[in-house]
This record gives C-alpha cells, sequence and structure tokens, in this order.
C-alpha cells in the first residue's frame, strides 16, 4: 500500500501520543502527592512499572490482540497475527501502511495506543497503595492489560461485540444500515475517548482488587492523609494537559472534531471542578486543594467518552453533575468497607459510567434533550454494562490466581513503610544535616 500522508494529521498524533504518556508520570505525582511520606516512592513506581512492562507487552502482542484482522468471537484479536508488529508497519511494497484514515502512517497509531493501555492499567494502582508487592504488581500489570484492556479494546474499537459493526450486540440489538456497501449498527455506541476501555475498565478493576486484597491496617480508624498537596495538584495539572492528546487527539486528524474536543475537555473539567467543591462547600464548609484535584480528575473522565459529540454548554452539564457524583461517592468505602486507598472507584468508575451513559440524553445528535430516542441511551448502557461485567469477572480470576505469589507485604512491612521494605529507599531524608 503506497504511503499517504498529511503532514499536519501526522505531526498532531505524534504530539498527542506524547502528551498521554506524559499522563503517567502526572499519574506518578497525583498519587504519589496523595500517599503518606512512607509510601510515595512505590506509588509511583507503580506507574513506571506499567509504563515499562505494557511499553514492551503492546509491541508484542498488544496491538495485535486489539486491532489485528483476525477476530475470535468478537472479544478479541488474534495475538499472533501480528506479533511483534509483523505486518502492522509495512505493505508489501516496503512502504509504511496508511492508518484507518489514511491521512498517516499506522505505526503512529500504534505509538498512540500503546498510551492508553500504560495509563489505564496505571489508574488501577490507586487502589492499593501502602500494601501490596512490587512484583505481584507487575505479575498483575501483564496479564491484566492481556486479558482486560486488549480484548475491551477490541471489542469497543477494535471491530468487536461492543463497536458499531454489522456483527456487534449493537447490531443485533437495533439492526443494521448499509452505506456505501458498508454494513454497520443502525445505532452505534459511543466512546469517543475511553469512557468503557479506559474508566469503566480500571474502575471496577480497582474495586475488584480492593476487595480481594483487603484494606491497609488502621482503615477506618487511621487518617490516611496526604503528605504532599502540591503533588496532588502538579499531578493533576499534568493530567489536564495530557488529557488533550488522550481526547482531541482521539479525532485522529488535526480538524474541527479535535477543536470541539479540546473546548469540551476544558467546559467539563472547569464545571467538575466547581462541581466538587461547591458539594465540599456545604457539606463540610470548606473547598479544599485536594477536592479541586481530584474535581479535575472527574471532570476529565466523564468527558473522555463523549468528548466528541456534546456540545460546550452540554460539556458543563455532564461536567458539573460528574463533580457533585464523585464527590459523593468517594465516601461510599466507609460505608461498605472496601479499601479503595485512592479513590480510583470513585472518580474513575463513577465519572465514567456517568460520562458514558450521560451520552443517551446530551449527545448532539442522538441524544434524547435532542430530540433522539431512546435507543442510543439504551445501547450505552448496555456497553457499560458489558464493560463492568467483563472486567469485573477477569480480575477477579487474575487476582485470586495470583494469591499463591503473594499480594501483601507483611504487617510489620506495612507498618514500617512500603518504600523501605519494596525499594530499600525513602523519599524524604529527615537525617540531621552534618555540620
Amino acid at each position: 500500500m503506497e504511503e499517504v500522508v498529511n503532514t499536519g494529521d501526522a505531526a498532531w498524533m505524534l504530539i498527542a501520543a506524547s502528551l498521554v504518556l506524559l499522563m503517567t508520570p502526572g499519574l506518578a505525582f497525583f498519587y504519589g502527592g496523595m500517599s503518606r511520606s512512607k509510601s510515595v516512592l512505590n506509588m509511583m513506581m507503580m506507574s513506571f512499572g506499567a509504563m515499562a512492562v505494557i511499553g514492551v507487552i503492546y509491541v508484542l502482542w498488544g496491538w495485535s490482540m486489539s486491532y489485528g484482522n483476525e477476530s475470535v468471537l468478537g472479544i478479541f484479536a488474534n495475538p499472533f497475527e501480528q506479533f511483534g508488529l509483523q505486518g502492522a508497519m509495512y505493505g508489501e511494497d516496503g512502504e509504511f501502511l496508511a492508518s484507518g484514515s489514511g491521512n498517516y502512517p499506522q505505526i503512529i497509531d500504534i505509538g498512540f495506543q500503546v498510551t492508553f493501555a500504560i495509563i489505564t492499567t496505571a489508574l488501577i494502582s490507586g487502589a492499593l497503595a501502602e500494601r501490596v508487592k512490587f512484583g505481584t504488581w507487575m505479575a498483575f500489570a501483564a496479564i491484566w492489560v492481556t486479558c482486560a484492556y486488549f480484548p475491551l479494546a477490541h471489542m469497543v474499537w477494535g471491530g468487536g461485540l461492543l463497536s458499531g459493526s454489522e456483527d456487534s450486540i449493537a447490531a443485533a440489538m437495533f439492526g443494521t444500515v448499509e452505506d456505501g456497501g458498508e454494513v454497520s449498527a443502525a445505532v452505534e455506541p459511543i466512546d469517543f475517548a475511553g469512557g468503557t476501555v479506559v474508566h469503566i475498565n480500571a474502575g471496577i478493576a480497582a474495586l475488584v482488587l480492593a476487595v480481594v486484597i483487603g484494606k491497609r491496617a488502621g482503615f477506618g480508624r487511621t487518617a490516611f492523609r496526604p503528605h504532599n498537596l502540591p503533588f496532588v495538584m502538579l499531578g493533576a495539572a499534568l493530567l489536564w494537559f495530557g488529557w488533550f492528546g488522550f481526547n482531541a487527539g482521539s479525532a485522529f486528524a488535526a480538524d474541527g472534531t479535535a477543536g470541539l474536543a479540546w473546548v469540551n475537555t476544558t467546559t467539563a473539567t472547569a464545571a467538575a471542578i466547581l462541581g466538587w467543591l461547591l458539594t465540599e462547600r456545604i457539606r463540610d464548609g470548606k473547598a479544599t486543594s485536594l477536592g479541586a484535584a481530584s474535581g479535575t480528575v472527574a471532570g476529565l473522565v466523564a468527558i473522555t467518552p463523549a468528548a466528541g459529540s456534546l456540545s460546550p454548554v452540554g460539556s458543563i452539564a455532564l461536567g458539573v453533575i460528574a463533580g457533585v457524583l464523585s464527590a459523593l461517592a468517594v465516601g461510599l468505602k466507609y460505608k461498605f468497607g472496601y479499601d479503595d486507598s485512592l479513590d480510583v472507584v470513585g472518580v474513575h468508575l463513577v465519572s465514567g459510567l456517568w460520562g458514558t451513559v450521560a451520552i443517551g440524553f446530551l449527545g448532539t445528535e442522538t441524544g434524547m434533550f435532542y430530540g433522539g430516542d431512546y435507543k442510543q441511551l439504551v445501547i450505552q448502557i448496555v456497553i457499560a454494562v458489558v464493560a463492568l461485567v467483563f472486567t469485573a469477572v477477569v480480575t477477579a480470576v487474575i487476582a485470586f490466581a495470583l494469591k499463591p505469589m503473594g499480594w501483601r507485604v507483611s504487617d510489620e512491612e506495612e507498618a514500617r513503610g512500603i518504600d523501605e521494605a519494596e525499594h530499600a529507599e525513602s523519599a524524604y531524608d529527615f537525617a540531621p544535616a552534618l555540620k
């Protein structure tokens, strides 16, 4: 195939991929600041560890499982078809293969997509702070991205069961249409940049692991306060910056849709901060910096699946509600007794669900508030529920399978600090300076 290159689109997608990659170090700061001082390095290492292991795995079989041509029951693609990117980079004539849009080489898409797999897996680590062996986390990251993330990416974005293909669940529910010889579902699910694949996926995995692994010593009795709120704010800022690559990059072109996604991302995030802070003010009497940072992430999560489908005004409504819902949801762990250490469930699962389902109401083309019928809402609920059930089952199986390896550090090591126990390091040197 002759290489087709729009240099503007190619440059934008390379930048977008770099922005999304930056999100994982940003997450390391966000999570690290929320941890206690004796655990910050381990928390940050879990993000960097995910970058390392998935950066290798994706090239070997991740791309092939997600976007290969040989689909297995619409759940995942053959991991051996393009193993090591064989047949994914060059055509028979030796030229770079074009991407799906045809505007730039597919190798750029591969780089873009690996960053999504990395950040999704790293998000889960926030539910496991201060008590999990680093080696077990690395094994989990490798297995989970293979058995949960790659299949869900194929199902939603790779033409599988949760896509708009003629063999999808949507087609089975509402029939198909033909346009220019191509057959697709009459009502197509919408997940612009990862409400199901990223946030529902990571959020339900975090909940399952928090339940299986158990609570930190002192949970519910000890105040686990963030040790460095400036780190948290810095992490939130880096996440917001990187998220423009995440959402606007998912337009796969430097065009108006990318611009709409950029504006919607900013608007929804700003509105979510206001929603979270207002909730804090009414409930607690104070608006906090941790609330502002958490509201930032809640808004970013909610707009992710909807960034190309809403108007900027609709994004305000989406963001405000996301901020309120997540601000209320983070307290559920105390009510139900699961130790979601850094609120992955309350932020990513709750706002991810809201953003995915809200398209059925607020989508400007098919949403009920814009004259659409119930069908878009129904299919959005269906893809959210299927993602929940699929990932919950897969994660539970992996979590129990790794139990013989040992999930938790010892009680003594947890009390002393997981940084010292797992990495023989400490983030801060409190020894008196020598004179």
